[in-house]
């Protein structure tokens, strides 16, 4: 994984010529992109649809029930398993939650395991340079440029079609015949993913209206608002918000999307010090990803876990601002309580 991160950081001599060598020319067919703009359309119009839906009236408490369990599985499966884990390598997880987080990650109906990890590497590496799959400043920093930028990178790259090379950029993980294998399913488990909260809603009800509601609810609108939670970390955060570390692109950190993002919206911090395991490592931070991190370390199932590093974010601080993370690194990093402290 360090082999992969150093690539993926690595300073590129001629820029243009790298950047045509990451991607593969018209690699998306016609269907491909039917099939992208139905999984973006049709969840969005469940969305607005959802509007005039009063409690009582097609939404329940098991509908709410199922929508929030799908939501974290399938959230934390991008967040801990597609982004920190399998990207960036901010821990290392034994071979049944290496499969497991491939799976959940999936469930969120954002491309398989590969492409995603592959994309974001890219990303990474031409963070709000040519060559980022999705930065919304790759038209200009006027505002007509930046709001055209904003829709390109909350939806309109996935529709590029220059995909990614995988060769390139994940080559781990297509070495490893059990993610190709979960990479396969992909298909497979985006039915899991819309059907199952139907089947349990309908023999949660015990009825077709169950099954329906849930359906749209739990399947429909779960994957909408999963969605753009995630496409606002490529958009929303890499143009709006703060600055609290040093960083060579536009990253910022956006509180508001915290709880929905578990954690990620804390992109700044990501972006210093992309193989730490906690991205909201200041004083009232909430990180869900990395208290599940902490949980899944103690539980003996993920072990070399990269906790926030005192001397790492001092010097990814602006000067003006270390003395004020001084107390609070200290608490995260002292020997004996980095563990409990790291994801609090």
């Amino acid at each position: 994984m360090t082999a992969i991160q150093d690539t993926v950081n690595a300073e590129a001599t001629s820029p243009s010529r790298a950047v045509r060598a990451d991607v593969e020319d018209d690699q998306m067919t016609v269907l491909q992109r039917v099939l992208v703009g139905l999984f973006v359309a049709v969840p969005l119009a469940a969305l607005v649809a959802a509007v005039p839906l009063l409690w009582g009236w097609g939404l329940g408490w098991h509908d709410v029930i199922l929508a929030l369990i799908f939501y974290w599985v399938s959230g934390l499966g991008v967040t801990v398993g597609y982004h920190r884990y399998f990207t960036h390598g901010s821990f290392k997880a034994k071979t049944g939650l290496r499969t497991a987080l491939a799976i959940a990650g999936s469930l969120a109906i954002e491309g398989p395991v590969i492409t995603w990890v592959s994309d974001h590497r890219r990303h990474h590496k031409y963070s709000d340079r040519e060559g980022d799959p999705h930065s919304p400043w790759r038209y200009g920093d006027d505002w007509k440029a930046l709001s055209k930028g904003l829709l390109y990178a909350h939806i309109g790259w996935l529709f590029d079609p220059n995909q990614t090379s995988q060769q390139k950029f994940s080559p781990d993980l297509l070495a490893d015949s059990r993610i190709r294998r979960v990479d396969s399913w992909f298909g497979g488990l985006v039915a899991v993913s819309l059907l199952l909260p139907a089947l349990a809603g309908g023999l949660w009800g015990m009825s077709w209206h169950g099954a329906i509601t849930a359906f749209f609810w739990a399947s429909l609108v779960r994957v909408a608002l999963l969605h753009h939670v995630t496409w606002s970390i490529n958009s929303i955060c890499h143009t709006f918000g703060s600055e609290e570390f040093e960083v060579r692109d536009k990253s910022r950190n956006v509180a508001w999307l915290a709880i929905g993002s578990f954690g990620e919206s804390w992109h700044n911090l990501h972006h210093a010090d992309p193989t730490c395991a906690r991205h909201g490592v200041l004083k009232g931070q909430v990180d869900p990803s990395a208290r599940v991190i902490w949980a899944l370390e103690r539980l003996g199932w993920a072990y070399d876990v990269r906790w926030p590093d005192e001397a790492r974010l001092q010097a990814k601080r602006p000067a003006t601002a270390k003395r004020r993370l001084g107390s609070m690194t200290r608490r995260v990093t002292r020997p004996g309580r980095v563990r409990d402290e790291a994801a609090a």
